[in-house]
């Protein structure tokens, strides 16, 4: 009777703590029914003592532009990235990508809506997939969904049975649901991915993963078809120049048209009166939305740096410029910026999709005996840091496969680049690449070869029963057994004759059967 009793009191104590669905404070279950109604009636704030969530799950916001505001510049720009301060809590903040959450999609009135399906983010970095999943997370807040986020890089799978033990207690207690937000998803390997997808089927949890890989490469096949995949675009020009406006706008920083002389008319003065006026030229912030290549986070992290070396410089008097500011101005410019940002962010991913991409597009520039355009991905692998002798691999194939006989000279000339590659190595070799790239594109083209190659292999693969002895008279016969035998006998040696030798070389069931028989067409 002990034992019964010990064994009724553990089963007890597991099932004694129970989370509250609105302040995620965990308290005894029998407590959980008086404590809901006083959260749900806004009896006083949340304790202190509420348990921290998992890798920050459940976000309550992102400050906008009036968060930031009552501070001093400097203060605004410390702690956090500038990228983090200012990420948008709701989808009317959200800039960019229009095509997938503008006004009217269904993806807009899914998140607007308690109904929001499994996803997955696929897009590159700084395009808004974290900042989207931000948005859900407030939106599910206010309809009582749980929102739990964790990171692929260092969530290991007893983090997410843990998340996935309270989703069921959630689902089975409160009827509420619960939204898991994976960010890096692709870090997962397929044992880990396939954790999820019993409980994804039943309803357990909502799972939305973002990813900047290829999802169909690196997400578990069975998993991508019980969620929608959402492509993102890299951010337009147009739209970073919004998000970098609104950024300083936040700050309070002011900015000066092109056409300004003074700083009495220029735009967004909200710095205050106690600081020297902070500017920055409105041509420094289409630089540096160009130059961020689509990638809001390295712009909004880019603007930071500037701002915050151009306060630590102190005052500049600017004696190059045409224009004429206070004494106590410190300016922003174009050059400032660039500093800031050391330089334009080329996006190229040596081991992921992007990789494919960029080597596939030169492959068939090459081909299409387009030089201009050759040398572009070419040039765009290189200063992206693709490894060079991996593009002269490639090359070395493109010889033959694509140009073969039509200029003999094209397989030297690759082999030769390749050993220049391998001795002198970057960036001496990136010239003997482009030449390499330049010939092959004006070459003459010719897939005899490759072509006749996959038949003969073609037909190897589709031969029934074994494959056709070697004829006797083509086999080799280095000893007195194999002569007797009748290995080699009636071989006719061409060189001894002066005219053409009438003799088959292919075996009797090949008889007739030519490779090459579109070339003589």
């Amino acid at each position: 009777m002990a034992g019964a009793g010990a064994e009724a009191q553990a089963q007890v104590q597991v099932q004694v703590q129970v989370q509250c669905p609105v302040c995620a404070l965990e308290l005894p279950a029998s407590h959980i029914n008086a404590h809901l109604d006083g959260c749900l009636q806004g009896a006083g704030p949340e304790p202190s003592c509420k348990k921290p969530r998992l890798a920050g799950a459940g976000p309550t916001g992102s400050p906008g532009p009036a968060a930031l505001s009552g501070d001093s510049l400097a203060q605004k720009l410390e702690g956090k990235p500038l990228a983090d301060k200012l990420r948008p809590g709701s989808l009317g903040e959200y800039v960019g990508q229009d095509q997938v959450v503008g006004k009217d999609t269904l993806l807009r009135s899914l998140l607007e809506s308690r109904e929001v399906p499994s996803l997955i983010l696929w897009g590159p970095p700084g395009c808004g997939k974290t900042t989207l999943a931000h948005i859900i997370a407030n939106n599910s807040k206010k309809n009582g969904i749980r929102f739990v986020t964790l990171s692929a890089t260092s969530a290991k799978t007893t983090d997410v049975r843990v998340v996935i033990d309270q989703a069921q207690n959630e689902k089975r207690l409160f009827k509420r649901k619960t939204i898991l937000f994976i960010d890096e998803i692709h870090r997962f390997n397929k044992a880990q991915q396939d954790t999820f997808l019993p409980h994804v089927e039943c309803g357990t949890v909502t799972l939305i993963g973002a990813t900047t890989e290829n999802p169909s490469f690196q997400v578990n096949s069975a998993l991508l078809s019980r969620c929608r995949v959402i492509v993102l675009e890299k951010i337009s020009v147009e739209a970073m120049k919004a998000i970098l406006m609104r950024a300083v706008r936040s700050l309070g920083i002011q900015v000066l048209r092109q056409d300004e002389q003074d700083t009495d008319t220029a735009t967004g003065s909200d710095s205050n009166s106690s600081e020297s006026p902070v500017c920055i030229e409105e041509k420094a912030l289409h630089t540096l939305a160009y130059l961020c290549d689509g990638d809001a986070r390295t712009g909004l992290n880019g603007l930071q740096l500037a701002v915050q070396a151009r306060l630590t410089a102190g005052k500049s008097s600017h004696q190059n410029s045409m224009r004429m500011y206070p004494a106590d101005t410190v300016l922003i410019t174009e050059e400032h910026v660039k500093e800031g940002l050391q330089r334009s962010h080329i996006l190229y991913d040596r081991a992921g999709e992007e990789h494919y991409n960029c080597i596939s597009a030169l492959h068939k520039s090459m081909r299409g005996s387009d030089e201009n355009a050759s040398l572009y991905w070419l040039a765009r692998m290189l200063e992206g840091g693709e490894d060079p002798l991996y593009v002269a691999r490639r090359l070395v194939r493109f010889a033959s496969e694509d140009i073969g006989l039509a200029d003999p000279l094209a397989l030297p000339q690759a082999v030769a680049a390749y050993q220049g590659c391998h001795f002198i190595g970057m960036p001496e070799c990136e010239v003997l690449l482009a030449q390499c790239v330049v010939y092959f594109a004006r070459a003459p083209k010719s897939i005899e070869i490759y072509g006749a190659y996959s038949k003969v292999k073609e037909c190897l693969r589709s031969h029934q029963g074994p494959l056709p002895p070697v004829p006797l008279h083509l086999r080799n016969a280095p000893t007195r057994l194999m002569k007797d035998l009748g290995y080699g006998k009636g071989y006719k040696y061409n060189p001894m004759y002066k005219e053409p030798v009438n003799q088959d070389y292919l075996p009797e069931e090949l008889k007739g059967i030519d490779f090459f028989k579109e070339r003589r067409k």
